[in-house]
């Protein structure tokens, strides 16, 4: 395995967390999937939609996420909207994410050990 795949295959690791706690954070303005998609984007994260939408049917069927409908445009769309449980969940997530970065941070002023 080449180190390009090896990299490739640990950051697909390191986004599919974060796109739960980015699309959480998102939604708490309702939106659709494919602006959702759009959002996530222009910010940054790299995700496809065979990935979005089966996650957003996964956080809506744990109670992080509601849906409805809406039929007054002429494409209906399904609009997303975290719920409280989802946005508490964002914070708690964020928080740890937050003390991850820093503890990350931290080992750069850790001395090499013996033999290094």
């Amino acid at each position: 395995m080449t180190m390009d795949a090896t990299l490739a295959g640990h950051l697909q690791e390191l986004r599919r967390g974060t796109v739960v706690v980015a699309g959480l954070t998102v939604l708490r303005t309702p939106g659709y999937g494919y602006s959702l998609l759009e959002t996530l984007s222009a910010a940054g994260f790299e995700v496809e939609a065979n990935t979005l939408y089966p996650l957003l049917r996964r956080l809506e069927s744990q109670g992080l996420l509601t849906s409805s409908w809406n039929t007054d445009e002429a494409r209906p769309r399904k609009f997303y909207e975290t719920t409280e449980d989802g946005a508490k969940l964002a914070a708690a997530l964020r928080t740890e994410w937050a003390r991850l970065d820093r503890a990350i941070t931290d080992l750069d002023s850790v001395p090499a050990t013996e033999g290094e």
